[in-house]
């Protein structure tokens, strides 16, 4: 069945479940929503609803609403179960990360009928712990991985136009000092170079930087032994929302998503994965969905998936996992202008200090780990190599643990085969590789954030071969991400300062909703309370967390303070305070009595010291 038929659906009889020449399911409430607002197709009043998946054509979503246009809803939690035990997909993808919900709006776009699951949240793992850097990847060219340099650089590009709330340009400081082992000649050569890799079509040209540049630019740098530098570009970008934005569109565009959702097992039929069984952790229930092609897009997870698709000792790891770690501090403690990238006088390894408004982030470390995704954290001894690495270029910031906000690890999803020689994660390639097992499931491993789009565009292709389907052209390459349709940032922004008076939060709004900030600060008008700070000093509102609940899919305090918004990277309680106020604003749209708040106050806080606390050294 093409799209076309999916779109219109047949009606069956009340309470059917998916059949081969109707995939549709009848439900039942009240009055029906406006088609284009909900994916549904009014019937008469009092009657069943049936649900159709809407799939716009890429003509018209190339169009893009007006600013002021209505932003659909997604479906409520419980008919979107519904709706993936009835019905008959094409593909299921397994995993909520950026390629995982970029893979879903891309197929969803082409007119598939999509269900994607997610165990926790979208981005809860490695997509919200990165360095939110949208980059060609300076430091590869080191190892001599051109092709994945000239990839992220027309990446990059894309995603600064399709999405100018979420990726904008950021300029680094590189300084050389006497000894480096990258002097200032290589320095030229490889931004000469990283320069033409992108066509010359970055937002500016690198600069060549003398002693004196490199001081003024960076007033707090050491001067000792120092050379010069340069200046070059890349951009940086908010990686939880953007992984958001492309769930939220796969879910506009048609697919049935669903976090807070995982596999326990595969279905298989005639030796063929058509299928998966599905637990859902709010309630507690089961489900079976069904599809023609099943994905595993689990990052560091990928491995989990592969078990339950192979004998049992079978499965050899396909996934090696690279930890790297961050720390937030005061900005005005470092004193950084802009970004910088960085040798670490320690080990040599490349890091970097990046400018996130009021805060400083420094990091990454890179080593080899064998933690599981789910419990993998930051070490005093990572905290240490990062404050010690930072003071060697600040001598005048003596930075602290005291000064530290907080301290987060990811796990990096790196492809096995791509370790060379010695165990380095480093050198280690970032290119990406599908695989399908012998019962058919489709595993995408390896990549990085920046090329997310050309791994889920690759992802649909590797799925219409599959089902024997015309290749489509990908529709990502050109259609904004929601709220991308913007002309001018800078126009944006004034609007927004006019209107909302205050403005960091001003700001705020745009990057992180772009052209549908104004919804956002409506409910403000509609509710007075929920013009409330979250956070003390922060930009972020209540109304914040009722637009997550409404429109965001977000069901936990952890989905709203951790993903949604950075409350608690940027909090030294972690979003402990917040979360009551958050709290307010959510319980009375999630249905949570006193008890319930309670107990979503307390799993918050082990989930925030699960993901931030920091293992002593002997740990």
């Amino acid at each position: 069945m093409q799209g076309s038929d999916w779109l219109r659906g047949a009606r069956t009889p009340e309470g059917a479940r998916s059949t081969a020449s109707g995939h549709s399911l009848t439900l039942h409430g009240p009055s029906c929503r406006d088609l284009d607002a909900a994916h549904w197709i009014p019937l008469p009043p009092g009657g069943p609803r049936r649900y159709t998946p809407l799939v716009r054509s890429e003509s018209v979503a190339l169009r893009g609403p007006s600013p002021e246009a209505e932003v659909p809803a997604p479906l409520p939690r419980d008919e979107r179960l519904r709706a993936l035990a009835a019905l008959q997909f094409d593909v299921l993808i397994i995993g909520g990360g950026v390629t995982g919900a970029g893979s879903a709006r891309d197929a969803a776009l082409r007119g598939l009928k999509v269900a994607l699951v997610e165990r926790e949240d979208f981005a809860s793992g490695t997509s919200s712990r990165s360095s939110r850097l949208i980059h060609g990847g300076l430091r590869y060219l080191e190892h001599g991985h051109l092709g994945l340099v000239f990839e992220s650089s027309i990446e990059r590009q894309r995603l600064l136009r399709l999405a100018p709330h979420l990726v904008r340009p950021l300029a680094f400081i590189w300084p050389v000092y006497a000894g480096a082992r990258v002097p200032r000649w290589k320095l030229n050569a490889g931004l000469m170079l990283y320069d033409a890799l992108s066509l010359f079509r970055n937002v500016k040209g690198y600069q060549s930087l003398n002693t004196r540049d490199v001081h003024e630019a960076e007033p707090g740098l050491r001067t000792d032994d120092l050379k010069g530098g340069a200046r070059y570009y890349d951009a940086a970008t908010d990686d939880a929302r953007l992984t958001l934005a492309n769930a939220v569109g796969a879910s506009e565009a048609g697919a049935i998503v669903l976090n807070h959702a995982s596999v326990r097992q595969l279905v298989l039929e005639d030796g063929q994965a058509r299928g998966a069984v599905v637990v859902d952790h709010l309630t507690g229930s089961e489900i079976t969905v069904r599809a023609r092609a099943i994905v595993n897009a689990t990052g560091p997870w990928s491995d989990e998936i592969r078990k339950l698709d192979a004998p049992a000792g079978h499965a050899a790891p396909a996934v090696r996992g690279s930890k790297g770690v961050h720390i937030a501090v005061p900005r005005e403690r470092l004193g950084n202008r802009d970004a910088l990238t960085l040798l670490s006088p320690k080990d040599g390894r490349v890091m970097f200090v990046l400018p996130s408004e009021s805060f400083t982030i420094i990091g990454t470390t890179e080593t080899s780990t064998r933690a599981h995704p789910a419990e993998v954290r930051a070490s005093e001894a990572d905290v240490s190599y990062l404050l010690e690495s930072a003071n060697a270029f600040f001598p005048g910031a003596h930075l602290t643990r005291q000064d530290v906000v907080s301290a987060w690890a990811g796990i990096r999803p790196l492809v096995a085969t791509g370790y060379h020689g010695k165990a380095d994660a480093g050198s280690a390639s970032r290119e990406h590789h599908i695989d399908v097992s012998p019962s058919g499931v489709l595993a995408i491993s390896g990549g990085k954030l920046t090329t997310y789009r050309v791994m889920a565009r690759d992802v649909v292709d590797a799925v219409e071969r599959h089902l024997h389907q015309p290749r489509r052209k990908s529709p990502t390459e050109t259609l904004p991400l929601p709220g991308g349709d913007i002309p001018s940032m800078d126009a944006e922004f004034a609007t927004a300062r006019a209107e909302v008076g205050n403005a960091s939060t001003a700001v705020h709004l745009v990057r992180a909703y772009g052209s549908r900030w104004r919804h956002v600060w409506a409910l403000t008008r509609q509710e007075p309370a929920l013009a409330r700070p979250l956070a003390e000093g922060l930009p972020y509102l209540a109304a914040e967390a009722a637009w997550g609940v409404t429109h965001e899919l977000a069901h936990t305090l952890s989905d709203l303070l951790i993903r949604r918004l950075k409350v608690a990277f940027e909090t030294r309680d972690l979003g402990g305070a917040a979360a009551r106020v958050a709290a307010e604003a959510m319980a009375p749209r999630l249905g949570w009595d006193t008890a319930e708040t309670q107990r979503q106050l307390a799993v918050y806080e082990a989930d925030a010291l699960r993901i931030f606390g920091v293992d002593s050294p002997d740990a």
